[in-house]
């Protein structure tokens, strides 16, 4: 493949000059985001003191995505999504003695009232794009409240104080992550008893096995802890193991996994497919260019793969492929895409939005070849009725390094044996 000069393209976003994600705009749309009712000066959290019957707890921006996908298929729009004045069109039946609304058997709209938690993570990138859904879900009616959970000592402290009495006060509760020790911590004191898991990626497919095998709690990716963080794991085990109890269907109570991921529900478990359709319906179809578009993985900065593995196996994927634009994960380093805009000439992308959501709105290309993760399950429902291929190459065993969980090799072949409507490439290695 001929040399190309690379170029770093970065959106509005981390570095842009533009920390405030409440001006954005987003193309397509023409509208900006709405502002919250307070925003403390010196940060992007800001308060909200309605009581919401559904309280949601997101940590990364697919999650708060797929939030958004579950309250579009469940129903719940803009004009129930939080309080309003609502005028009836006449007096409206008495509901039988002993019930009331979002009593077993009543409607679900009910539980509308949707306020969602971000609690989100240190790294610029996933702060960026976390502002921009945010943006987003308020556009769309949604009461979003941020919280700083981490960077610091006293952080977790003062979130877990500020969200007990929702925590408390919620009837069912929205977890995007269910391997996070906070949200694990505030499970212990949440009185709801209809509890939905969405989708986090690819990690929902280790959530519901572990479940199923009545394992503990751990990431897919993580090596067996030792020394300190042995004792932590000991220490944390009564809320880890509490976790597990509460999100395995028991007779009171019920366990919804809202996904787009080839997962079998538990019994007892409720299973309902995240096909994007809110995002199918907000944006696109997009344009499309000729050429071909790789999107990047973080398994070299998770210590799974070797990085001049990657890097070689990412230059025979351009050439067999005509690739010209890369996008980056939002946990790639800088040194890492920098090399691979050197050894490739591709233009380097880092998306301000999820990887669906730009997608979507494009322009994109014909085809989109990934490694094994997630967007090899949500691109062909994001996608769906483009004309975009969505292809698979899968990860060569001696790509792996030395302190690659043992589990790795099978649950990234997992990832992509399961995945539908994609192409099979042959390994890039040479």
């Amino acid at each position: 493949m001929p040399a190309r000069q690379g170029r770093l393209r970065h959106p509005s976003g981390p570095g842009s000059g533009r920390p405030d994600f409440l001006d954005a705009t987003f193309p397509g749309d023409g509208r900006p985001a709405r502002r919250p009712r307070r925003i403390a000066a010196h940060d992007e959290e800001y308060v909200v003191t309605s009581p919401a019957s559904t309280l949601a707890f997101v940590e990364s921006p697919v999650q708060l995505l797929n939030v958004l996908e579950w309250a579009h298929a469940q129903g719940i729009r803009p004009d129930t999504a939080g309080p309003a004045e609502v005028l009836l069109d006449g007096v409206p039946g008495q509901p039988p003695a002993g019930r009331g609304p979002g009593d077993e058997g009543s409607d679900p709209v009910p539980f509308g009232g949707l306020s969602i938690v971000i609690l989100p993570p240190t790294d610029p990138m996933s702060r960026g794009q976390l502002r921009r859904v945010a943006a987003i879900a308020r556009d769309e009616g949604f009461t979003v409240c941020w919280r700083e959970a981490r960077g610091g000592s006293l952080a977790p402290l003062k979130a877990l104080a500020s969200l007990l009495g929702q925590v408390r006060r919620a009837r069912r509760i929205v977890i995007g992550d269910p391997f996070s020790r906070f949200v694990q911590l505030l499970l212990l004191r949440a009185g709801a008893k209809d509890l939905v898991v969405v989708d986090d990626g690819t990690a929902t497919m280790e959530f519901i096995a572990q479940l199923g095998r009545g394992e503990r709690l751990r990431r897919w990716h993580r090596s067996a802890a030792g020394g300190l963080g042995r004792a932590r794991e000991l220490l944390f085990a009564p809320v880890s193991g509490n976790a597990r109890r509460r999100l395995t269907p028991r007779g009171e109570g019920r366990v919804e996994v809202f996904t787009s991921m080839p997962v079998a529900a538990l019994p007892g478990m409720t299973l309902r497919v995240n096909d994007f359709g809110w995002t199918r319906a907000r944006f696109g179809p997009p344009r499309l260019t000729k050429g071909t578009d790789l999107v990047g993985t973080s398994l070299v900065e998770t210590g799974v793969v070797d990085a001049d593995r990657y890097q070689d196996a990412v230059v025979r994927l351009c050439r067999a492929h005509g690739a010209t634009r890369y996008f980056a994960h939002r946990r790639e380093s800088a040194e890492k895409l920098r090399r691979l805009s050197e050894v490739t000439g591709l233009e380097i992308v880092r998306p301000d939005l999820p990887l669906e959501l730009i997608a979507r709105r494009g322009p994109v290309g014909r085809t989109i070849v990934s490694f094994p993760s997630t967007v090899v399950h949500t691109l062909p429902y994001a996608l769906q009725g483009t004309g975009v291929t969505v292809a698979v190459c899968d990860i060569d065993p001696r790509w792996l390094t030395g302190s690659a969980s043992p589990r790795a090799q099978s649950f990234l072949a997992g990832v992509t044996d399961t995945a539908r409507d994609v192409r099979r490439l042959a390994i890039a290695a040479g």
